[in-house]
């Protein structure tokens, strides 16, 4: 069996990207599923994609699930939509939404088709990964947790340093005696 090779692109920065590895007969949800894998996003919220072509125009709609929202064209789903069904041209382009609130806006594109599938993987998989995946959630949260760690691991809140972390000026770690034997020793050596 063919298997598809789609580019996922970041639509904030088009260097960060995922190539991700379908067969024709895998559905449109287990493709969002590995979209989120690849990316390191949780499955927490809805998703759609559009079938696009080469202005990136949205296209018939691929829903997670049904809805009441009124559209031109009645949307398939994800689940009973096979990938294979939606690619009408050799570099068929989708759009993929997820979590409308955020609204986390993916480019993708079919950028290649191999004749035969290797046996040793399970499909879909995401073959190839540039740039770093943007945080879903924000870093704040990591961050606030990380920084506590730190101060208390270096304990950067060492008395004598002020609430940037920097001393008084001039002043260093070794006391004024033990430069002065420090100096008295490079006397001896010369």
């Amino acid at each position: 069996m063919p298997v598809l090779k789609f580019r996922v692109y970041w639509e904030e920065d088009e260097s960060v990207y995922r190539d991700i590895a379908i067969k024709p007969n895998q559905t449109f949800l287990q493709f969002h599923q590995a979209i989120l894998q690849a990316f390191e996003f949780d499955a927490k919220h809805k998703a759609t994609f559009f079938r696009s072509n080469d202005n990136w125009q949205r296209g018939r709609e691929i829903i997670l699930e049904m809805d009441r929202t009124p559209r031109k064209v009645e949307p398939l789903l994800m689940a009973e939509t096979p990938i294979g069904a939606a690619v009408k041209d050799p570099n068929q382009k989708f759009i993929y939404l997820y979590d409308f609130a955020k609204n986390w806006s993916f480019l993708v594109e079919l950028i290649g088709v191999s004749k035969e599938e290797n046996i040793k993987i399970s499909y879909p998989v995401c073959v190839r990964k540039e740039g770093l995946a943007p945080s879903q959630y924000g870093t704040k949260g990591l961050v606030g947790d990380k920084l506590v760690e730190m101060e208390e691991k270096y304990d950067l809140n060492k008395e004598g340093m002020d609430e940037d972390g920097f001393g008084e000026e001039g002043e260093d770690d070794a006391s004024s005696d033990q430069q002065e034997e420090l100096g008295a020793e490079d006397d001896l050596m010369f």
